[in-house]
């Protein structure tokens, strides 16, 4: 029983670890306080289920497709909020203030449309797998090869391309980028668009096995934001690190104790991590001048 929850707590940790990536993009490289992430990984989750269910479209097309359309409502938030208030030069508060607006903006017209009530992808009984006493679902399945490969590609594309240079060159100064003759507006477009890749991943992983209401996107986002900042706030590898422990931490907490425990654990060890270590597990200490 103990290790079923640490496989179900690393599962769960994967998944942060994508929609933490996602968040990381957009704040690593513009400082930007996404908390639009929540309403968009609301309408992921949406736009897959009206895909799959409403129009018939088989899963795999209607997450592709999902994502997609994710990946656009990500790249407006930065087209349509965030440069104009870049433009004029808008402090980060008020950057933050528009992306809480947004997230609003998105979730209750996502419930005027659809209703509160909770909604599933799918409603057959699907097969299980058994590893010895370890029983591993489809959806978790589906789950650890989606963020395996996902998490993988970005790590590989980050550490040895071109483009992951300028990512974390873009990350390291902003101002040295733009006077190296690279675009920085098209680069923030790519990161917004990648952002929406990883939250769109994430969204129709885990609605596909536990279903979506307009109101789930905010504590999705808050574990991801956790799973961030223990990792190592300024990096994008170190995600993985953060909400692989969060996963299992808080799957380790239901095991011990019981599932109303998870939040107060989640922010006891965001509060532990940045008395005791607030760079994180792998990051690094900013210089004060």
């Amino acid at each position: 029983m103990f290790a079923q929850f640490i496989v179900n707590g690393l599962i769960t940790g994967l998944l942060y670890s994508l929609l933490a990536i996602g968040f990381a993009l957009v704040y690593n490289t513009t400082r930007i306080f996404h908390i639009a992430a929540a309403g968009i990984y609301v309408f992921a989750a949406y736009a897959f289920w009206w895909l799959a269910v409403k129009c018939g479209i088989p899963l795999l097309l209607a997450a592709i497709l999902a994502i997609a359309l994710t990946m656009g409502l990500s790249l407006f938030s930065e087209v349509g909020v965030y440069r104009p208030l870049r433009g004029k030069k808008s402090s980060l508060s008020v950057t933050m203030i528009a992306s809480i607006g947004l997230m609003t903006v998105i979730v209750n017209l996502i419930a005027m449309v659809f209703g509160n009530e909770t909604k599933v992808v799918e409603t057959a009984i699907l097969k299980t797998y058994s590893l010895g006493n370890l029983i591993i679902t489809t959806p978790q399945l589906y789950q650890i090869i989606v963020s395996v490969v996902a998490i993988t590609a970005f790590l590989i594309l980050l550490g040895r391309t071109r483009l992951g240079l300028r990512v974390r060159a873009l990350s390291a100064d902003e101002s040295l980028f733009e006077s190296l003759g690279y675009d920085k507006q098209r680069a923030f477009s790519l990161v917004f668009l990648a952002s929406g890749l990883f939250i769109g991943l994430a969204s129709c992983a885990l609605v596909y096995d536990v279903g979506l209401d307009p109101n789930m996107g905010m504590t999705v986002l808050i574990n991801a934001m956790v799973a961030m900042i223990i990792g190592g706030a300024g990096r994008f590898g170190t995600c993985v690190a953060g909400g692989l422990l969060l996963g299992v931490l808080q799957s380790l907490t239901v095991y011990c104790f019981a599932s109303n425990w998870q939040n107060a654990i989640t922010f006891a060890l965001l509060l532990g991590f940045l008395f005791l270590r607030p760079q994180g597990i792998a990051g690094y200490k900013q210089r004060v001048v």
